[in-house]
């Protein structure tokens, strides 16, 4: 009889029979009472719903200042370190770009490297990680407690039987690498490690203030620290990727300048002089005068850059920072240095400018000057030269270097006047001593040249007419850098143009021979001497190399004409000088100019000229 009862309820059990049979009794009995309207509506007292509505409120308000605090007092904070915690896990580092010389000759390469990446909020068995690594396990903490970022550089440079003995680790369910991974990197290679290292410089890791202030890098990235490496970091670096979203995109390529056969043979020549005279120091550039191209670069002493590939150990970085003749150090663009005689042919362009003397008037070289003390009448300073020279005109006196012949010029003597500090200043400016080059490497030195205003203001004493003389010769205060010296000389050799240098001459696509960047030659400034006044110049620095009295003609026997000025500065140390060899050639056309200093040479010893003369000899002899 209930069977007719049974009901179908699709998508649960059946009802049974009987179970509507006694809801249909309970509905009649709730009926009965009254109750069947009001069963889910039995009231609330008004006080209760007060409370249970201020309570709602409360809550509310509390939860809402929470996320005000989180979203809006605290969210750049919680956002930096959300951001910190994913990038380094995120990103995938891309391939550094190449450099090449100017045939396209490689000079640094990337090799793989492999890092062992943990994070350090899973991160607990110190010791067992420490056992395989060999490494000392309060370094590990260290490294985890000092670290702005949930992901943790433990070790770099992974060898073959570490990285398997991790992989193995990282498997294991709970084992001590089980928050870690190793992570594939790049180590550069220095193709001709000491000879281009001033010049190429480093990649280092990237410390916390690079890695806080920079984006897109990982943790454990590679950044460029000294040289083209950081100067071009832009460039060279590429782009990250992710392992999520996006493939990296490698870093574009440098071409240079610079002939790494021409660079390779300037640094060879400078050691082997320095080595034969017993010098330790010293720096050599050069510079295509027609564009103001930079042909090599070499300080000296150098040091291998491989060193710093894949991170430097403490032991080998503590020996070249202790190193007193500072390796390290870019004496190219960075020493600065009184240039002694190779300031004379600026101030023989300057006098024919100013029109103080015409460059074919005598003046007598006895081998000094007398010069009476302007504090007290009794008293007569001698400025002496190396030699006499008897009469000398303008052309003679830059290829003999007469002292007297300059502290004429530049200070006055009897009845020729002189160009007097200011103009002296004036000059030197214009050919670019009293400001960086803006070469495309860091650390430059701007140069630095007296005048009155600057010794008053910082030796509080007055200029006189002896602080004149010594810096018409190149002594006195005044401070160069071989670069600026070499990219003066250019000025000279092409006729009044003064370029910025530049090593790098094109920035190309990493994966097509696409140009990104091309530098074409940029003129600082130009037709500031007149051409004839520079040929006189040019004429006098001839008769240096041509003329048997020229303190040069070791240079005659070159294969073409070269022109050249000698200097030599007093250092304050008897019998020690920093010595100066400065040339262009071919003369009617130059192609090349090179400048080469020697510091604390040993007497008057012949260093730098026998470095020009082998580097041009090999310049322009048949390949």
């Amino acid at each position: 009889m209930l069977k007719k009862y049974k009901v179908k309820n699709f998508g649960f059990a059946d009802i049974e029979p009987h179970e509507v049979f006694l809801d249909k009794l309970a509905q009649g009995r709730e009926e009965e009472l009254g109750l069947s309207e009001q069963k889910f509506e039995v009231p609330i007292r008004e006080r209760m719903a007060y409370l249970l509505l201020g309570v709602f409120f409360v809550l509310a308000a509390l939860l809402f200042s929470r996320i005000f605090y989180f979203q809006i007092l605290d969210g750049k904070k919680l956002n930096t370190i959300a951001i910190n915690n994913s990038k380094s896990s995120s990103l995938v580092i891309p391939s550094r770009g190449i450099i090449y010389d100017k045939n396209m000759k490689k000079l640094v390469l990337n090799s793989p490297a492999y890092d062992l990446i943990c994070d350090r909020t899973q991160f607990k068995d110190f010791d067992s990680v420490a056992n395989i690594l060999n490494l000392n396990s309060d370094e590990i903490a260290n490294k985890m407690l000092s670290a702005d970022s949930s992901d943790v550089l433990i070790a770099d440079n992974l060898t073959h039987q570490q990285i398997l003995a991790i992989e193995v680790k990282i498997d294991e369910v709970g084992g001590p690498f089980g928050s870690c991974r190793v992570q594939e990197n790049t180590a550069r290679n220095y193709v001709l490690g000491h000879v281009f290292s001033q010049v190429l410089g480093y990649t280092g890791r990237i410390n916390r203030d690079e890695y806080s202030s920079s984006n897109g890098y990982a943790i454990n990235d590679y950044i460029g620290k000294t040289g083209l490496e950081k100067y071009y970091e832009t460039y060279l670096r590429g782009k990250s990727g992710s392992r999520a979203f996006s493939d990296p995109i490698a870093g574009n390529n440098l071409v240079l300048n610079i002939d790494a056969e021409l660079q390779t043979q300037l640094y060879s020549s400078l050691e082997k002089s320095l080595h034969k005279m017993g010098g330790k120091r010293g720096a050599a550039v050069a510079m295509d005068p027609r564009t103001g191209a930079v042909l090599a670069l070499v300080s000296y002493p150098s040091y291998d850059d491989n060193l710093f590939s894949g991170g430097i150990s403490q032991k080998n970085y503590d020996k070249l920072i202790s190193d007193p003749y500072r390796p390290l150090f870019n004496r190219v663009v960075s020493a600065h240095y009184p240039t002694g005689s190779t300031i004379k042919p600026f101030e023989a362009s300057a006098a024919l400018q100013e029109k103080i003397i015409s460059p074919d008037k005598l003046i007598n070289d006895p081998g000094y000057i007398l010069i009476q003390s302007q504090n007290d009448p009794d008293i007569t300073y001698k400025y002496g030269g190396v030699t006499p020279h008897g009469l000398v005109d303008m052309r003679k006196a830059i290829a003999v270097s007469s002292n007297i012949y300059f502290y004429t010029v530049g200070g006055g003597y009897e009845d020729q006047k002189g160009l007097g500090p200011s103009k002296i200043k004036e000059y030197l400016s214009l050919f670019g001593w009293n400001q960086k080059t803006g070469i495309d490497l860091p650390g430059e030195y701007s140069g630095f040249i007296p005048d009155p205003v600057w010794k008053k203001q910082v030796k509080k004493q007055a200029w006189w007419d002896g602080d004149t003389y010594n810096l018409s010769i190149g002594q006195s205060d005044l401070q160069t850098t071989p670069l600026q010296v070499a990219s003066a000389y250019c000025a000279i050799a092409n006729g009044g143009t003064l370029y910025k240098p530049q090593i790098v001459n094109k920035i190309v696509s990493n994966d097509s021979d696409e140009i990104i960047k091309e530098f074409a030659p940029q003129v600082i400034r130009s037709e500031f001497i007149d051409s004839e006044n520079l040929e006189v110049v040019r004429e006098g620095m001839r008769d240096a190399v041509s003329q048997p009295y020229g303190l040069a003609k070791v240079l005659n026997d070159l294969p073409v004409q070269v022109a050249a000025k000698t200097g030599t500065a007093e250092i304050g140390l008897k019998d020690y000088f920093n010595v100066w060899s400065s040339a262009f050639a071919p003369y009617d056309n130059p192609e090349i100019v090179i400048v080469v200093t020697a510091e604390k040479v040993d007497g008057l010893g012949a260093v730098t000229l026998p470095v020009v003369h082998d580097v041009l000899d090999w310049y322009f002899s048949p390949k």
